[in-house]
Parts: structure tokens; sequence; C-alpha cells
């Protein structure tokens, strides 16, 4: 996967440009080497796709997929980007990955947990909706409601448009322990995720297993009511209760839910969770997250492929990207065809340059030339006064490590434009 030994220090730094989001950096080496996209670290098996969808580095993951990073490629732990972007919540970055057909039901190999898992653990609804996005069509809003409302209505044969058999097996699959998506967001208390994912046809008379390496303090057999007891969360209690859940279910420890809720301290569960609890139970609509059109949405993207922004001809450009707008007002004196250096010495404000940001386009100039200049004099008085020849090639030597520290990558973006 592109470690070999000559491209390791070039895929180290487009990892590093990954993880912190230089764009240019990223962008530079990729046009040298479009074969660094594939490039994975040693040990942890991260390639920059990784570091990228974790850091929600958007426009880094678009570059990487366009120059051929594989989008399912896993780690050491068997976690793909779109794992790391679930787990983080960068949905804008699950829609990325997605339009790159990335497999959504692929497993790790710690808990066999999946990017839903991730998703529902950490509460990203948005990143639960957009993954389920090729189970499930755009479903209107007024359908939803009419159904939810009066009974059938009109979104009767909703469910029946799409095959529930794939999205319940996958809502469902069980990670390490027999612990589903619903399981993890009702033990943390997000009512969104346990909304959307009930109505995606999660199983909420799902049990937890006697088996995995995962610890369970709450005992193998639980529900995902269990788990919302555990976790003392109202409403995520009363809408499991609403859809189905049973408050005498017994776990392999013997306890209901009510104990569960009285080991950890939920007294305000009590009530609801009795099992002769004449407790009202409100009315839960749907989900207004089944109303998004992503499915529609994704395929014309699909269809259609990724369209890239470009700058109007009246914008300002940047004087040394030539990529974007300059943030600190740059100002030309001459005329807007020019190009390459020409912009740079016509151009008053520099910002992309690190540690010189809004410095004077003369006193850059000046910098660059003037110890060049002082280098060649002291080059002439070593050989004059006789120095000898150490001296000399020591300040050939020094002329040449200045100009490489001042023609930085960045610099190297200009060559392009000529």
């Amino acid at each position: 996967m592109g470690n070999s030994f000559g491209c390791s220090a070039s895929g180290e730094r487009l990892v590093s440009a990954a993880r912190d989001g230089d764009f240019v950096e990223a962008k530079m080496l990729l046009d040298c080497n479009p074969c660094l996209a594939k490039y994975s670290t040693f040990g942890g098996l991260n390639s920059p796709l990784h570091f990228a969808a974790a850091k929600g580095h958007n426009e880094i993951v678009a570059l990487l997929l366009e120059n051929g990073a594989d989008v399912n490629s896993r780690n050491y732990c068997g976690q793909t980007a779109l794992m790391q972007a679930c787990r983080y919540g960068h949905w804008e970055i699950v829609q990325t990955l997605l339009l790159f057909r990335c497999n959504v039901i692929r497993a790790d190999y710690l808990s066999g947990r999946t990017a839903l898992h991730f998703a529902a653990v950490n509460g990203h609804v948005r990143c639960i909706r957009l993954v389920v996005a090729d189970f499930v069509p755009s479903t209107p809003f007024e359908s939803i409601n009419a159904q939810a409302v009066g009974g059938r209505g009109d979104g009767s044969n909703t469910r029946n448009k799409y095959d529930q058999s794939a999205l319940s097996k996958f809502v469902n699959k069980a990670a390490d322990g027999g612990i589903t998506a619903l399981h993890m967001a009702a033990l943390n208390g997000y009512f969104d995720c346990v909304q959307l994912l009930l109505d995606l046809h999660a199983n909420v008379s799902a049990v937890t297993f006697h088996y995995g390496t995962s610890m369970d303090l709450i005992g193998a057999g639980s529900t995902p009511l269990h788990y919302a007891a555990c976790g003392g969360n109202l409403k995520c209690c009363q809408i499991l209760l609403a859809r189905g859940a049973s408050r005498l279910t017994l776990n392999c420890n013997g306890w209901l839910p009510l104990d569960v809720a009285r080991m950890w301290g939920r007294h305000w569960l009590e009530p609801l969770l009795a099992p002769n609890s004449d407790s009202t139970i409100p009315v839960f609509p749907p989900s207004n997250y089944l109303s998004l059109p992503l499915i529609s949405v994704l395929n014309i993207a699909r269809e259609c492929g990724l369209q890239s922004t470009t700058c109007s001809d009246d914008t300002e450009i940047c004087a040394v990207c030539l990529e974007r707008a300059c943030t600190v007002a740059a100002e030309e004196s001459g005329k807007v065809g020019l190009s390459g250096f020409g912009r740079i010495l016509g151009a008053r404000n520099i910002h992309c340059v690190d540690g010189f940001q809004g410095c004077s386009g003369l006193l850059w100039i000046a910098m660059l030339w003037l110890p060049t200049a002082i280098a060649l004099i002291a080059v002439g008085c070593f050989g004059m006064f006789g120095f000898g020849e150490p001296f000399r090639i020591g300040s050939w030597m020094m002329l040449l490590a200045y100009w490489t520290f001042c023609m930085d990558r960045r610099w190297m973006a200009l060559g392009r434009t000529f």
C-alpha cells in the first residue's frame, strides 16, 4: 500500500498534511505522486484518508479519493475512514465517502462494530441517517405525519418500497457481546438516535449475549430498556416502552429494568419502570430525519460527479497559492493578468507563507535576495584573502540551505502557472 522506502518520507508528509488540514501541501504531494494517496503508516496502517476523516478535513478527503485512495481501506483495528468520520460526527465527510460508494456494512476487527455503532455510541444522528441512506428512500414529510397521526394514511405503502429485511439486518447487527446500535444510543441517552433507530426497524427486544470481550456491568440478556434504565434518560425509556419494550423482561442476572435503574441510582425512573406502572406514555411521532431526500441527492451526485467551485474573475486571488481569495486584502499594482512571480512582485501583502503572514512584498523580496548578495560577497572575500576552498564550500552550502528554506513547498505551486 505505498510503503516502499522511496516514498515513505513523502507519505509521512502527506499523513501530516491530512492530519493538520494542509490542503496546499497535500495537493502538491499528490500532484507529484498520486500513488501517495494509497500510503499507510507503518504498524498502524492508518492511511491519510483515515487521518483526514477523523479530523474533519472534507476537502482533503475528496482530494485523496479523487487521486485513487481506497475508500474502504482498513487500519490495524479493521476500521475504515467511514468509521472514523462517524465516531467524531463529521457528517460532511460521511456524505463524501458515500458519494464514492464506501462499504457501510463492514465491521472492525476488535469489537465487530460498524459505522452505525460508532455513530450511535456518540449520538451523531446525522451520521446515522446518512449511513442508512442507501437502504431508505426519500420519504415525504407529509407521508410520515399522515402515518403517525392518521394511522396508515397515505404513507401506508412507504415501508414496503424498500427492502426491509436488508435494512433490519443492518440496523440490528450485533457487535461484541450482542450489543446493537440501539443499546448504545439508549445507554448514553441520545433520544434522537433512539427515535431514528426505532423508525428504522431496530429490534426493541434484542438481548445481549452471554459471551464477549467487553465488560458488561448490566448483565447478559439485557434489552435496550435495561440499558436505557442504566443511562437514566426518561425520554429514551418512554419511547422504548411506546414502541413495545417490556418492563417484565429479566436479564441473566434476574434483573428487571427497574432493578437496573435502582442499582445505578436512577430513582426518577422508578414510577415509569415499575411492573404495575400506570404512568402515561406520550405518543412520539416518527423522526423528522426520515424526511431528508438523501437517496435522491446521493444518486444525483454519483451520476453527475462532484462539481468544484471556481473563483470569479473579479475575485482577488492570493498572490502565493493562486487558489483562494487572500484574507489580508492583497492589492495588486499591475494589471489583473499578472501571473506567477509577477503577482508576487505586484502584491503588497502575502498571507500563505509560514512565518511571514501579512508582510510587505518588497520586504519579502529583500529577505530573499539581500542574504544572497551578502553570501556572494562573502564567497568573493574568502577567495581574495585566501581563506581556502572549505570556506567557499561552506558559504555555498549555507546559501543553498537558505534558498531551500525560502523557496518553501508553497512556492512550488507557482510552477503550474508558467
